[in-house]
């Protein structure tokens, strides 16, 4: 180990400006790949738990207008989601359908004093509608069962909307007060803080109940079963459309008759694209540090060629091919790991301070490297040693004894 370490000191010695060169051509090129690698992760951290990740088992349906004639009905008739449909969908697709629930949207103003009011759309919704959205309960609890069952008038606000209808009073005393939506009172019991939207919730027995008792729905979701392709997300959402067709009388092949947004494929096609940009990420670093490479490569070459005397009196006494090549190997490799974790070290001080930048970002979250990361960088450095010492090792397995020793 010690005649080793010798060894390198001496070539790094001996090649001081083309070392340095060679040296930060590596480092820079580890660098990159840890913060390129980090960056990635955020991305993908930030997709799965984020609002994109929310609600990708499931499907939504809505109303839409027919685009060709069908069974005696002709095209632009208006489709509109009722109640039954609900039950239809679930008992005909049980082999990929766990749940279907349905959303009644509406508009109304919601009053607190003649001064303080908003005109907001709001959403009756099951108690699962925040979850599969991604909102959490900043303040008070969500819609539960009991609300849903006691047709409970409860109402759940955005931040933004409380603080116009209770001016100057905190989130967590805003629950509990009582608020007027379509000449009802309402009771405050949860705040939320969404990133897009202003919508308000209220359970859906109670918006149900609002409109009179109508079958009108305004959406259906449907969550998926056990299901983990994508043929089988389309398969799903062609048996929901297949349904609604038989149900309504239109075509199955009338994509417009009903509008549906397939999270679940549109979820995998995200993954897919996530898992490219991390090959991505992985094959512009390597490109970066081929030119490390190629430079420790050409250090080595200048070794061998100061030490060819050395190797032919090796050679001389006895030393066996294997012997020279796992010493030219072994210093290629160490002179590309010292480097390489000092571009390691930087790089992850730098994920690190990133990571602090973006804290309150929802596009990049916590883009450190973890460590498999360190692994795998680990492993890319033996490799790529290995590689830049490759071809000097086996030059010095050519070099014969007695013209080595010839050699000045």
């Amino acid at each position: 180990m010690f005649d080793l370490i010798s060894e390198i000191g001496q070539t790094l010695r001996n090649n001081k400006l083309r070392t340095a060169l060679t040296g930060f051509a590596v480092a820079w090129g580890i660098f990159m790949l840890i913060v390129l690698l980090g960056m990635s992760r955020g991305v993908v951290n930030s997709f799965n738990e984020g609002r994109m990740s929310q609600g990708s088992n499931s499907i939504s349906v809505f109303g839409g207008r027919t685009s060709e004639a069908f069974n005696g009905y002709k095209d632009g008739r208006s489709i509109e989601l009722k109640q039954p449909d609900i039950n239809s969908i679930k008992t005909k697709n049980r082999s990929n359908v766990a749940d279907a629930v349905g959303v009644i949207s509406g508009s109304q103003t919601i009053i607190t004093t003649p001064d303080d009011y908003i005109s907001t759309g709001y959403r009756g919704v099951y108690p699962s509608e925040l979850i599969s959205r991604g909102e959490k309960i900043t303040a008070g609890r969500n819609i539960n069962e009991a609300d849903m069952h006691n047709t409970r008038k409860v109402v759940i606000l955005t931040e933004n909307n409380a603080s116009i209808l209770f001016p100057g009073i905190k989130p967590d005393d805003v629950i509990g007060r009582r608020v007027s939506l379509n000449d009802l009172s309402f009771t405050v019991i949860g705040l939320i803080n969404p990133e897009f939207g202003q919508d308000t919730y209220i359970p859906f027995t109670t918006a149900r109940m609002m409109s009179g008792e109508s079958d009108d729905l305004t959406e259906i979701k449907v969550e998926a079963g056990d299901i983990t392709t994508a043929q089988e997300g389309e398969a799903m959402e062609d048996g929901v459309r297949k349904t609604l067709a038989n149900v309504h009388n239109f075509s199955p092949d009338d994509k417009k008759a009903v509008w549906i947004w397939n999270r679940f494929t549109q979820h995998l096609t995200m993954n897919r694209a996530l898992g490219i940009l991390d090959y991505v990420v992985w094959l512009i670093g390597i490109f970066t540090m081929l030119s490390g490479i190629i430079g420790v490569s050409n250090i080595m070459f200048v070794s061998v060629k100061e030490r060819t005397h050395e190797i032919g009196i090796r050679r001389a006494i006895g030393a066996k091919p294997h012997n020279i090549l796992v010493q030219i190997l072994t210093e290629s490799v160490a002179i590309t790991t010292i480097f390489g974790y000092i571009g390691v070290f930087l790089g992850i001080v730098v994920t690190q301070g990133l990571a602090m930048a973006f804290a309150s970002s929802s596009f990049i979250k916590d883009p450190t490297v973890d460590i498999s990361i360190a692994i795998k960088v680990t492993v890319v450095l033996i490799i790529a040693g290995c590689l830049a010492g490759l071809f000097p090792a086996l030059k010095a397995l050519k070099v014969k004894p007695v013209e080595a020793l010839r050699d000045e």
